[in-house]
């Protein structure tokens, strides 16, 4: 074996932990993507990771009520599957809160009123009485049961069958893409204006602009809309528009983009913008045919960091935007769907995986130009 072919333990190392990361970032996802197409009793009754195992769940069915019972030879029954279509392994059941498992499977209990109730292991029931059954609630059955993995795309149909989904969907773009591409286009002149034109207190403007980088946003928040509801009144336009969102985050992206792409154009070679201005080109000139085409990696890293911040926003879309049918974005509309105590959370995972959608075409779109983006302004052309 020749001695090059031998690789050095830092080589092992460096490996291995890229393997360690992989794996770290991958779990979660795979966890919510198996959550996702679950049932949601197996959900709650065991971890993604039991997917493909039998889980013993406690559940709890209501029989029909008495509309549904029938007379069999001066006895009236009810009858059905605990399942309702679905499979399973009954091995204890019972008819109270208390007590739900008093009896095993198959056998025979005695309720109130010479009231008879028998489910089997499939899960078959059969509640018998002598006289006719009244109320409109059926009895309650406490079983445990041995469940297959089951599969299913009932979260996913929940989510997308949902009212205002799809107005929502499009709300949210109609905040994305313009707050994405109108401080592309303010920071990319004004990063131009700090790389290679002196003026004055530039050194000052930049100072300022990386100290505005650690600005909460939570903190900002109010103070400005209450600048922006005051400018609105004075000259007569209305408090919860698209135009107020898009200024908005327009404001929280500029420091980093401005940043961002300011290290990137000042990286640029100096004897490009030398040669242009000796052949007469303006400053407008170098920007938009010069320095704009060299500065796509910078731009395209921005956008992604940009469209992911405002396709998530919640925040900032529900104090500018409002909270209506027709204002709520998809954020909004998938916290309602929850429930105001999260009682529909078994849908989550899938809300998760539906909002990644067009993130996720973004990344991967724009992805080539990431990692020289992020590195931008590191290593100066010459």
């Amino acid at each position: 074996m020749h001695k090059g072919s031998v690789r050095s333990p830092l080589t092992w190392f460096v490996h291995l932990s890229v393997l360690f990361l992989v794996i770290l970032w991958t779990l979660p996802t795979a966890g919510l993507f198996i959550s996702a197409i679950r049932d949601k009793d197996q959900i709650v009754a065991s971890g993604w990771w039991t997917a493909l195992s039998t889980s013993t769940q406690n559940a709890i069915y209501r029989a029909p009520a008495a509309d549904k019972q029938v007379e069999e030879n001066g006895t009236f029954v009810i009858s059905g599957n605990v399942f309702e279509g679905g499979k399973g392994t009954v091995s204890t059941f019972g008819n109270s809160s208390q007590d739900p498992a008093a009896f095993e499977a198959g056998a025979t209990a005695d309720l109130k009123d010479d009231v008879k109730l028998t489910v089997e292991a499939n899960g078959d029931f059969r509640l018998t009485s002598p006289k006719a059954f009244e109320g409109t609630r059926g009895q309650r059955i406490f079983y445990t049961a041995a469940i297959p993995p089951r599969f299913t795309l009932e979260n996913y149909r929940n989510v997308l069958m949902a009212e205002g989904i799809g107005q929502s969907f499009i709300n949210s773009l109609t905040v994305a893409i313009p707050a994405t591409i109108i401080p592309i286009l303010v920071a990319a002149f004004a990063a131009y204006a700090l790389a290679w034109m002196p003026f004055p207190g530039r050194s000052l403007i930049l100072a300022v602009i990386v100290g505005l980088l650690v600005v909460p946003l939570q903190m900002s928040l109010i103070p400005l809309l209450k600048m922006y509801n005051g400018i609105g009144a004075f000259f007569g336009v209305p408090s919860k528009t698209y135009l107020g969102i898009w200024l908005a985050h327009m404001g929280f992206g500029l420091p980093l983009a401005i940043y961002l792409l300011r290290n990137y154009i000042a990286g640029l070679p100096r004897e490009i913008m030398e040669s242009a201005r000796v052949d007469g080109a303006s400053d407008f000139t170098i920007f938009t045919k010069i320095v704009l085409p060299l500065s796509y990696p910078a731009l395209a890293s921005f956008a992604i960091f940009q469209f992911l911040w405002t396709w998530n926003d919640l925040l900032v879309a529900m104090v500018f935007l409002g909270t209506g049918n027709d204002e709520l974005v998809l954020t909004g509309r998938l916290v309602n769907l929850l429930g105001s105590r999260g009682g529909k959370w078994e849908i989550l995972t899938a809300s998760a995986f539906i909002t990644i959608i067009v993130p996720l075409l973004v990344f991967f779109a724009l992805q080539r130009y990431l990692v020289r983006g992020l590195l931008a302004g590191s290593v100066k052309g010459g």
